[in-house]
């Protein structure tokens, strides 16, 4: 039950691109074509999943044994940023046109706030199971990884939707472009905050 709880809340409740406001920069710059999106989505899924899993052995058999926890952040960014050039060499060979698609933007995942963000709230964060506060555990923290990077891909996928719905569409020319792609963010922003009492 607490996995089924972790998965719904991280996907809808607290989808770490309409409620917690991490990883922006992808979702305005890769959302223009859904292919793209889709193409964005993966990589992120894979790099938050595998970076929370290596994070997570990293914080709690290397940092904390050897009590040098203030270097989290450091070496939490360099696991990140090993793992973004091991996807960007991967899909180099694999897809040469999803990796021109996404250009600049598959180098700055390094930098995507979300990656970082998720593997700091897994070693950081109490969650709150039937009241009783609780750390994640390893199993527990890759369904979390998981499942947030599920729910930014769902976020990037439904707004990239969106704006090419929009590319069709008469938008007066004071909102063409990236104004009328903030009101579309805000919109779908509010119709997520529907799933915030579901757990």
């Amino acid at each position: 039950m607490e996995y089924l709880i972790i998965i719904i809340s991280a996907i809808f409740v607290n989808n770490i691109l309409l409620a917690q406001f991490l990883g922006c920069c992808p979702f305005l710059g890769v959302s223009n074509k859904l292919s793209t999106a889709v193409g964005m989505s993966g990589a992120v899924c894979f790099v938050i999943t595998l970076s929370t899993l290596v994070t997570y052995l990293l914080q709690y058999y290397v940092l904390v044994p050897l009590h040098i926890e203030f270097m989290q952040t450091v070496a939490f960014i360099l696991v990140i940023a090993a793992l973004v050039q091991m996807v960007e060499i991967v899909l180099k060979k694999v897809s040469p046109s999803l990796y021109q698609a996404l250009g600049i933007f598959l180098p700055l995942i390094t930098t995507n706030c979300a990656v970082l963000g998720v593997a700091l709230i897994v070693v950081t964060k109490e969650f709150t199971f039937g009241g009783e506060p609780h750390m994640l555990n390893l199993a527990e923290s890759v369904v979390y990884a998981f499942a947030t990077s599920v729910g930014f891909g769902v976020a990037m996928i439904l707004f990239a939707g969106l704006r090419e719905q929009l590319a069709l569409s008469k938008v007066p020319k004071a909102f063409q472009g990236i104004p009328i792609a903030l009101i579309t963010a805000s919109i779908l922003a509010l119709a997520f905050m529907g799933f915030s009492g579901l757990v």
